[in-house]
């Protein structure tokens, strides 16, 4: 029998290797005989360097960089051939900040662009950006501001000059947000108030983010501002888009891919996901959704009803709160299990001992 763990960190409590393996230990307890593979997963936030090197090896290059507010710190990315893989919350993640530290009226993309050219200095061709836990909200600016600071000849294009001859670099970047730039539904209105904006400073920042897309559509004559995407990690998607004509992916998605995630489960028994929190937004585009859908095309078995039916591969789904169990088992998740007890603690639960134990026993109560 052959079982895939691919569960997605807990934020501020577990990290997708971490869950991974707790829930692995659950399952050999229970069934010894079973053969476990785990896959470390992220959709763009946190953790998705360390799936991508998991997935895919290569070395871990540290740079000194700008943190959000413009202080040094020391940020990695991965580099694997002519490939960098950059996880942005490395260099301008709101976990960098104090919580009296956090306004996305200052903070800045600045660091993430050091990363960038970073890169493009060591010769990579194509680089991957997880975007997701940012403490920004400008748009990419500090970002572009850096890459015109390492090549002044760009200009809204990926084509840079370094050593007097033009580089073309490819960019791809993963999240799980489709939401536009600007507008009720955009990066300042949707994500700036977890990153401490106040709803004056909401109503600025969107108007802000609407003036610098506009002003680049005159410049360049395109505008990205509205195209899915645009306003994941507070407009960085867009910068990306608009000026570096990146590609935008799901995140889980291009990880899959990277892993040959189908050629994996082929000849699976049962898959384990989860994640910190899971209701109806898992549907919308989640991690744990995504692996669901992966598994889909995969029959195992016939219909014990005997019509020629086929059942696809199980998928179980863990998580720390689960709401809205009806529509994600509807979705066809399997099984849908809470790790917690409905009169545990928060700050008990989020405990990352208790809620390893917490996962070995579901686990094993789930098998």
């Amino acid at each position: 029998m052959k079982i895939i763990v691919a569960i997605d960190s807990f934020k501020g409590c577990l990290t997708s290797v971490e869950a991974n393996q707790a829930a692995s230990e659950g399952i050999l307890e229970k069934m010894p005989e079973v053969e476990v593979v785990q896959v470390p997963v992220s959709d763009g936030g946190e953790g998705f360097l360390a799936a991508f090197q998991a997935a895919m090896g290569g070395q871990l290059v540290e740079v000194n960089v700008k943190d959000p507010l413009l202080r040094t710190i020391v940020a990695q990315y991965l580099v694997q051939g002519d490939t960098a893989v950059i996880e942005i919350a490395k260099a301008s993640g709101l976990m960098l900040l104090s919580p009296e530290e956090r306004n996305p009226m200052v903070t800045t993309s600045y660091g993430t662009g050091q990363l960038v050219v970073d890169a493009i200095r060591r010769g990579c061709k194509h680089i991957i950006v997880g975007l997701g836990g940012s403490a920004t909200s400008d748009c990419g600016i500090g970002m572009l501001e850096a890459i015109h600071n390492f090549s002044p000849s760009f200009n809204n294009s990926s084509q840079f000059i370094i050593n007097n001859k033009e580089v073309n670099v490819r960019f791809t970047i993963a999240t799980d947000v489709t939401n536009p730039l600007c507008g009720e539904n955009g990066a300042a209105h949707v994500f700036a108030p977890q990153k401490g904006a106040t709803p004056e400073m909401v109503e600025a920042l969107d108007a802000r983010a609407k003036r610098f897309a506009e002003d680049s559509a005159r410049h360049l004559g395109r505008d990205c501002q509205n195209l899915p995407g645009a306003g994941a990690a507070g407009g960085l998607g867009y910068a990306f888009m608009q000026y570096l004509n990146a590609e935008c992916r799901s995140g889980i998605d291009l990880l899959l891919d990277t892993i040959h995630f189908e050629d994996l489960i082929q000849d699976a028994d049962l898959v384990i996901t989860g994640e910190g929190s899971a209701d109806r937004q898992t549907l919308m585009g989640k991690l744990p959704f995504g692996i669901l859908q992966r598994t889909k095309p995969h029959p195992l078995t016939p219909s014990p009803r005997g019509e020629g039916e086929a059942f696809g591969i199980p998928v179980f789904l863990i998580a720390g709160r689960i709401a809205d169990e009806q529509q994600l088992l509807d979705a066809g998740f399997s099984r849908v299990a809470c790790i917690n007890a409905p009169d545990l603690p928060l700050e008990i639960a989020l405990q990352p001992e208790t809620a390893k134990e917490n996962i070995k026993t579901t686990i094993r109560q789930l098998l």
